[in-house]
């Protein structure tokens, strides 16, 4: 399958799902993106997007996934895509971790399943750090170029400055996400100018949030020891934003022994704007159908 025929309307052409609502435990309103399952139901999904993207980038998978059976509700992270309310902010990682645990929680109570957790880019961090917290919520962990080593982030000075300013006056000052140019997401100009004309794509960020996304960096190697769900790890090879070495390394650390890393060869960062997506998201299907043919 190839999806060169829709650059022709790109952007334009991307299922939006049902927009809905979840609010959090501390009042915080949170939009997500709900595919209903369009076959016979196959399973769950709870998926968590990038630093700088948000749920309506990821329509046609999400669609796709729902096609085959599996009902994909798309969180948008407090402070991205449709959630305006204090834009780009989080005041620590443990407020991101438990809007996941109460989403999931949400989710499996309207859908009594244990759903599959998936993370892309910097939601692959989170993800990958909620199921290792809280295992006992989450059937399989998938993650798509997570960013659990990256090529780039705050030296030890940064950090301890992040960690210093967190809790002054100064947590909710913004500055501009540094290395988000729309070239390091995708070789396609058509896709680089999609995320350009994005409106709804995070340029700042709160100096809180940075803390809380080095707070999750400290916490990797920890949840990795807990890890003990199947877990598929999606890699992009010509990704100019992850390390892809350290982060086979890391994923080798990990507890559970049903585990498994799938490297796209010559594929830019966002693997969601490659020609091949559609085949790289039946890759993924035959995967989960594996899983559940198991149980």
């Amino acid at each position: 399958m190839n999806d060169s025929g829709a650059r022709k309307s790109i952007g334009t052409d991307i299922p939006a799902g049902q927009l809905r609502w979840f609010v959090a435990s501390d009042g915080y309103r949170l939009a997500f993106r709900h595919y209903p399952a369009t076959t016979a139901p196959a399973g769950t999904i709870v998926a968590l997007h990038g630093i700088q993207s948000h749920s309506a980038w990821y329509g046609r998978t999400s669609q796709q996934l729902a096609g085959a059976g599996y009902e994909v509700f798309f969180l948008d992270r407090r402070g991205s895509g449709e959630n305006g309310t204090q834009r780009g902010h989080a005041p620590h990682a443990d407020r991101l971790l438990n809007d996941v645990r109460q989403f999931a929680g949400f989710v499996s109570r309207e859908t009594q399943t244990q759903p599959t957790l998936l993370g892309l880019s910097w939601g692959g961090k989170l993800a990958f750090v909620a199921a290792g917290r809280m295992p006992e919520l989450f059937a399989n962990l998938v993650l798509l170029y997570p960013g659990l080593r990256a090529r780039f982030g705050p030296n030890w000075f940064q950090r301890k400055l992040l960690k210093a300013i967190s809790n002054s006056r100064r947590a909710k000052k913004r500055i501009r996400i540094p290395h988000l140019t729309a070239s390091l997401f995708t070789d396609d100009p058509d896709w680089q100018q999609f995320i350009r004309d994005d409106h709804l794509a995070l340029q700042y960020a709160s100096l809180a949030f940075l803390h809380a996304s080095v707070t999750l960096d400290e916490e990797v190697a920890t949840a990795a020891k807990n890890l003990a769900m199947p877990m598929r790890v999606l890699l992009a090879g010509g990704d100019r934003i992850i390390n892809n070495i350290d982060t086979r390394e890391l994923v080798r650390q990990c507890s559970n022994s049903e585990r498994s890393v799938v490297e796209y060869a010559g594929a830019a960062h966002t693997l969601e704007f490659e020609p091949n997506r559609a085949a790289i998201v039946d890759d993924l299907i035959k995967w989960l159908d594996q899983g559940e043919e198991m149980k």
